[in-house]
């Protein structure tokens, strides 16, 4: 997934960009709340022009409203999601934001929590596929901010020193030590 960093004075906005097709997955549950959207309209149509009683359709009305909801909320976040970091220099604060349509989750942290920006490779054992994670890590006990994730080594590199730069600080290569090195 790729990231884009733009810069606004001292503040800093590092975003991942969802690709067109990234949102793809969101349009069959889209799909299927607008099935039962279409037909609560239609009990709503007949229960107002007279053709149908309130009380007979009610068990319908809300069956099909509820099932709108259950299954369009993961489609609207799917559509939605959108994941971002804003640095403040001044401040010294990192706001790590989760977006999903109007609902946003921030978490706020202290710049000096983060010593050194990491890359550590990321392979599943049964995939021949490898990922590049670029991460914004402290000492021990700081939970590391997952910041842009690679599938080619240079890119993660680049995008490491552009960050540390930013940031100022030191890019550390882990690419190759086991998780759970003791010397890390």
């Amino acid at each position: 997934m790729a990231a884009v960093m733009t810069r606004d004075g001292d503040k800093f906005r590092v975003e991942w960009l969802v690709r067109w097709y990234g949102r793809l997955p969101s349009l069959p549950f889209l799909a299927a709340s607008l099935y039962f959207l279409y037909y609560a309209a239609l009990i709503i149509r007949d229960d107002l022009a007279g053709l149908a009683r309130w009380s007979e359709d009610l068990t319908g009305l809300l069956f099909c409203i509820g099932c709108a909801l259950f299954v369009g909320t993961p489609g609207f976040v799917l559509a939605t999601y959108r994941y971002f970091i804003d640095l403040d220099k001044v401040l010294r604060k990192i706001t790590v934001t989760r977006q999903f349509g109007p609902l946003k989750i921030r978490s706020l942290r202290q710049l000096t929590d983060f010593k050194f920006v990491s890359i550590v490779d990321n392979r599943d054992a049964d995939s021949t596929l490898t990922m590049y994670d670029v991460n914004l890590c402290g000492e021990k006990g700081v939970t590391p901010i997952l910041v842009s994730s690679f599938t080619k080594r240079p890119e993660a590199d680049d995008f490491a020193r552009e960050l540390g730069a930013a940031f100022r600080l030191p890019p550390r290569d882990f690419v190759g030590t086991p998780v759970d090195d003791p010397d890390l």
